[in-house]
C-alpha cells in the first residue's frame, strides 16, 4: 500500500540527488498498527501481552493505567485508537504480521472511490459511518463485518479534521460515483 505521493523537486532533478519522500496524508492521525509496530520496535517484550485477546475498554485500562512497555505518553486520542486496534487484531501471535488498521483501510477502501478529504473531514457517530457503508454504494467495498467496525471505530475516533490541516491538493474533488 502507498501512503505517499512522490515528489520531485525541479532543483534536485537538476542536480541528480535522490527524490524526497512527501507524506501528503502525515495531517491523518495514525493507526493502531502503526502505533503498535513503534512500540514494539522500542520494546519487544510488549510482543508477550498481544497474545491475549481483550476488549478495547481492556486495552485501554492497561493502556491508560497501567503504562504498558513502549506505549507512554499517548495522547487520549492515540490510545483509544491503539485499544481499539488491539481488540480487533487479538490475540496477535505474530507481531511481525500485523494486520491492516483503521487508517490504512481509510487510505486504501475510501480513497478508491473518492477523495480522502470526504472521509476524514466528517465528525460522525459509529452508527451513521456503518449506516453509511451499508448503503448500495459501499457494500461492495470488500471489507468484512469486522473490518467495518475497526474502520468505523477508527473514524469516530479520528475523523474530524479540520478542512486546514487537509493540504490544498487534497481538498478539491469528492466522490467519482
Amino acid at each position: 500500500m502507498r501512503t505517499g505521493l512522490l515528489v520531485l523537486p525541479p532543483l534536485l532533478l537538476l542536480a541528480g540527488a535522490a527524490p524526497a519522500q512527501e507524506d501528503y496524508f502525515a495531517f491523518m492521525p495514525e493507526g493502531g498498527r502503526t502505533m503498535l509496530a513503534a512500540a514494539l520496535a522500542a520494546e519487544p517484550s510488549l510482543a508477550e501481552m498481544l497474545a491475549t485477546s481483550q476488549t478495547a475498554e481492556d486495552w485501554l485500562t492497561r493502556i491508560t493505567g497501567e503504562g504498558l512497555p513502549g506505549l507512554t505518553g499517548l495522547d487520549d486520542w492515540q490510545a483509544r485508537t491503539l485499544a481499539d486496534y488491539l481488540a480487533y487484531a487479538g490475540p496477535i501471535d505474530d507481531p511481525a504480521a500485523l494486520p491492516p488498521d483503521g487508517r490504512d483501510m481509510t487510505l486504501e477502501r475510501c480513497q478508491s472511490c473518492h477523495i480522502v478529504t470526504v472521509v476524514v473531514t466528517q465528525a460522525r457517530e459509529k452508527e451513521a459511518w456503518l449506516g453509511t457503508m451499508s448503503k448500495p454504494s459501499h457494500v461492495e467495498i470488500p471489507l468484512t463485518e469486522a473490518e467495518r467496525d475497526q474502520l468505523a471505530d477508527y473514524l469516530v475516533v479520528n475523523a474530524g479534521i479540520p478542512i486546514d490541516a487537509i493540504p490544498p491538493e487534497l481538498r478539491a474533488g469528492g466522490a467519482s460515483y
